[in-house]
Formats: C-alpha cells, sequence, structure tokens
C-alpha cells in the first residue's frame, strides 16, 4: 500500500455491515438468515410473482440504507483518496455511503446500481425512490409505472439482469491502469466483478483482499487480511 501510485478499491456489503446493513452471505447474511429472501434479487422471480414483488416493496420500506451513515471503512478510503493514491471505486453496493462519507461520486462506479431510484422494466422511465415507496404507504401493494403501466423495480442489478456495459468497461479499464487493486468486503462470488481481480492479476498489479472470510481469489493475492473492515482498512490507509 506504501508504494502503491494508483489504487482501485472493489467493496462489497462486507464494507457496510459496520454501519448497520447486512451482508448477504455471512453468518448473519441476509440470505443466510431467510433463504426465501433471496428470490427478491433474482429478476425472473420478481417479474413471473406478484407476491415476490409485494414482499420486496415491504422490504424496501424498511432496508436500513435509508438511515445508514459511512463507517471507519468507508473514511479510510476518503482519506486513500485524499492523499492521491486512490484512482477508482468500484463497488457492489447499493447504498452509496461512499458518496456520504466524503468520496468522490465521479471516482465511484457502482455497478450493481442504487436503490435511491425506481426503473421500469418495460419503458425504462427513472425516478427518485421515495415517490414509488410513498405509493407503497398510500396502500399500493405493487406500484405500477406511471408512464407506461409497466413492472417498477429499484434501479439495482438483480440476478439474471445484465450489467450496465459502460460501467463495466470503466472499471476494467481503472483495474487494468492501477498498480494496486484493494478488495474490502467481497466474498467475490459474484462475476462480473469478481473477475476483477483476475484483470489485475493478469496485467501485474498487486491485489490486497481484506474480508472477513476466504475467497475463491486469495491465491491470486499478494496479501490477504481478516478481520473486521473498520480496524483494518484505517490500518492500511494514510
Amino acid at each position: 500500500m506504501a508504494g502503491a501510485g494508483r489504487v482501485v478499491a472493489l467493496t462489497g456489503a462486507g464494507i457496510s455491515t459496520d454501519s448497520g446493513i447486512p451482508d448477504f452471505r455471512g453468518p448473519q447474511g441476509l440470505w443466510t438468515r431467510d433463504p426465501a429472501a433471496e428470490k427478491m434479487s433474482n429478476l425472473q422471480a420478481y417479474q413471473g410473482s406478484r407476491e415476490v414483488r409485494e414482499r420486496t416493496w415491504q422490504a424496501r420500506l424498511v432496508h436500513p440504507g435509508w438511515h445508514a451513515e459511512p463507517n471507519a471503512a468507508h473514511r479510510a478510503l476518503v482519506r486513500l483518496e485524499e492523499s492521491g493514491k486512490l484512482t477508482q471505486i468500484v463497488t457492489q453496493n447499493i447504498d452509496r455511503l461512499h458518496q456520504k462519507a466524503g468520496s468522490s461520486p465521479e471516482r465511484v462506479l457502482e455497478l450493481h446500481g442504487t436503490m435511491f431510484e425506481s426503473v421500469c422494466l418495460s419503458c425504462d422511465d427513472h425516478r427518485d425512490m421515495r415517490s414509488a415507496l410513498e405509493r407503497v404507504r398510500a396502500g399500493e401493494t405493487d406500484p405500477p409505472c406511471l408512464v407506461c403501466g409497466g413492472i417498477l423495480k429499484s434501479a439495482t442489478i438483480s440476478f439474471g439482469q445484465k450489467l450496465d456495459r459502460e460501467l463495466l468497461t470503466a472499471a476494467r479499464l481503472a483495474v487494468e491502469a492501477s498498480d494496486l487493486l484493494l478488495v474490502a468486503g467481497s466474498s467475490l462470488s459474484v462475476q462480473p466483478a469478481a473477475g476483477l481481480v483476475s484483470v489485475a492479476s493478469r496485467t501485474g498489479a498487486d491485489v490486497v483482499i481484506c474480508n472477513g472470510s476466504e475467497t475463491p481469489y486469495d491465491s491470486l493475492a499478494s496479501a490477504v487480511v481478516r478481520g473486521p473492515l473498520g480496524e483494518t482498512l484505517p490500518a492500511l490507509t494514510p
């Protein structure tokens, strides 16, 4: 880290657990505790079942991301950016806590979208998610698109849904230009984001993986750091 000049951070759900947002596959993860909840992140299940959509809308109402605050791990990356080393944050998270902590929005690539916007699956109309949630609170259990009547969902990437090609290209280019990829809080089990580790390895960049458990890419890492990210990331950054 001390000798790196161009650092890219790849962050996952584990960086936000200290902010009160549970991860998915950890011991206390959302899907670990409630396997049926994974259906809410499956595009085919969401489109095909009104019941799944209704449950998902209720979950959106109480998502901890609405009130979460950045933690020490997010702030550590802000300091790394301020030092001039961090060139890009590629995040799998939808909570925008990096931006809330003070990371430059133009340096944050949200590969999996954001929970703060809604999108119509038919006409691609985007709106502030809060307006859709107000309709749910008013009694609409599965609010349709106000433009075309199509199915609404959060502007996040579900299983079975393609990532934005431009964002993914930008992420790959950033990693190819880096000399160190810092993985923070990702189980590296979801493609194509996890494949960025292979990109870094092929181009000769060091890979540092900070995660609470083993990942499939640990063998490619120059260093693997275990422990709470609220402690490990501040120790690694200026």
